[in-house]
């Protein structure tokens, strides 16, 4: 059965979004990365005052990583459920229809499977975006932070985006900090500005698996001469007039 129009426009809409699920998980991945490795190491800070310096520890004591966790959660399904799920529904459903003239259960899953999706991606992209602007105008107070060194910095919580924006905004003594921090402040923003497109994309899939669920079902009921969704009542009506006459 020769493929729809629709159906090559979800084939196209499926491997942009593993795509762009793949650029997500590794986006993340690096912050985590980051997160455990030099980023959770003390910074030197200079002081304003006085020009000594103390250690910043890398996290502050109230870090917010659900956001984050939610991301990922959003990138995995893309591409283990989305995308593997529906390379096998697609595969399925190619192989129902021109064997057996009918839609495969496990498309109906899978369609179910990209709205679901598509609701976790949005949930991922508004919670980002509302918990990093209700912390972008924190300041770090110089001196509570050095206060309370070596102990982690107490006052607020933080997403990682802002506290390392603050960080980097303090007069660091190696320069060198200041240019780590650049890079992975552009990473950081780069998963959460990801996300538009995930969401997107996400929704262009889940509007066209829907559609051509639909397209096919309305071509099959033509086929059969009748609407769509009246072959089951005129099969027992038929049945029902049989078992009168007999």
């Amino acid at each position: 059965m020769a493929s729809s129009g629709l159906m090559k426009a979800i084939y196209v809409a499926l491997f942009l979004l593993y795509i762009d699920a793949v650029i997500s998980l590794s986006l993340v991945s690096s912050m985590v990365a980051f997160l455990h490795g030099r980023g959770g190491q003390p910074f030197e800070v200079r002081t304003d005052l006085t020009g000594s310096f103390f250690n910043l520890p890398g996290e502050p004591a109230h870090l917010l990583t659900d956001h984050g966790h939610t991301t990922n959660g959003a990138g995995g399904t893309g591409i283990v459920l989305v995308w593997f799920g529906g390379c096998l529904a697609l595969w399925l459903e190619h192989r129902s229809r021109a064997k057996y003239g009918k839609s495969s259960p496990f498309y109906y899953l899978w369609a179910l499977i990209t709205v679901l999706s598509w609701l976790l991606t949005l949930t991922a992209l508004i919670y980002t975006y509302v918990l990093t602007n209700m912390h972008s105008d924190q300041k770090i107070d110089l001196g509570l932070a050095e206060s309370t060194s070596p102990k982690p910095y107490p006052r607020d919580s933080w997403t990682p985006e802002d506290w390392y924006t603050a960080v980097n905004d303090l007069s660091l003594v190696h320069s060198d900090d200041h240019d780590l921090l650049k890079r992975k402040l552009r990473l950081i923003r780069g998963w959460r500005y990801n996300l538009i497109p995930f969401m997107i994309l996400g929704f262009v899939l889940m509007v066209l698996v829907i559609l051509e669920l639909l397209r096919f079902r309305r071509s099959k009921g033509r086929k059969t001469g009748q609407p769509f969704g009246k072959s089951y009542g005129a099969a027992v009506s038929k049945h029902e007039s049989a078992h009168l006459v007999a």
